[in-house]
């Protein structure tokens, strides 16, 4: 079945109509094979950029949250790393005898993984600042 088509008459500039027909003059190509394959491309070409003008903001906010998240990552992970490095070099180690400072030493670990157990578990983050924890408390 023979699709239905429509008649256009357009103006070109003399120079870009010269080129037009040396290439449809080619064996095997019709003017309206070019001008419908050139017409589709650019139309195609035009749909592919309102789709990425459409999702370009919402990609860089993505991009930036996700640079947020990184660079926080590496906050903690610094911290953790000096917080280590000064309780074993600053630290005195506990004699073997003294199995009271051992008990409290496993008193506070268990607390403190408690703690973070709950702060992982409410969504409240420790380093928020004051309003934010604040808010999320009310």
């Amino acid at each position: 079945m023979k699709q239905k088509r429509v008649r256009y008459q357009l103006f070109l500039p003399e120079d870009l109509s010269h080129r037009f027909e040396a290439l449809a003059a080619k064996p095997g190509a019709s003017k309206s094979a070019i001008l419908t394959d050139a017409l589709t491309a650019w139309l195609n070409r035009q749909a592919a950029s309102e789709l990425e003008n459409r999702f370009n903001q919402r990609l860089d906010r993505m991009s930036m949250a996700l640079g947020r998240i990184e660079r926080d990552g590496y906050v903690l992970l610094e911290s953790l790393a000096l917080f280590v490095r000064y309780e074993l070099m600053v630290q005195a180690p506990l004699p073997e005898a003294d199995e009271a400072a051992r008990a409290v030493g496993r008193d506070r670990f268990e607390a403190f993984v408690t703690r973070v157990g709950e702060a992982l578990a409410s969504g409240q983050r420790t380093l928020a600042a004051p309003s934010v924890r604040e808010g999320a408390r009310t």
